[in-house]
């Protein structure tokens, strides 16, 4: 319903694909007093991508929260 609604149609495989090539990117800096800093950050999707995601009305975040489970296996043992 959401497709259709954007007059995308009603074929989600398509969207789908166009959608999976947006890359998310984790950037690891090293730091000299607390180890790392690490973000995870998305590439700008391209034109054909950029079109798409505002006819579906998505908005992509520039960056991302890393998830519990990736923060505490990142946890330094004591």
């Amino acid at each position: 319903m959401w497709q259709q609604r954007s007059g995308l149609g009603n074929s989600p495989r398509t969207v789908l694909d166009e959608l999976a090539r947006i890359q998310s990117h984790d950037v690891i800096l090293p730091t000299a007093t607390h180890g790392e800093i690490r973000l995870r950050c998305i590439a700008q999707p391209d034109a054909a991508q950029a079109a798409l995601l505002d006819r579906l009305g998505i908005v992509l975040p520039k960056r991302m929260r890393l998830a519990e489970h990736e923060l505490a296996a990142l946890a330094p043992v004591a």
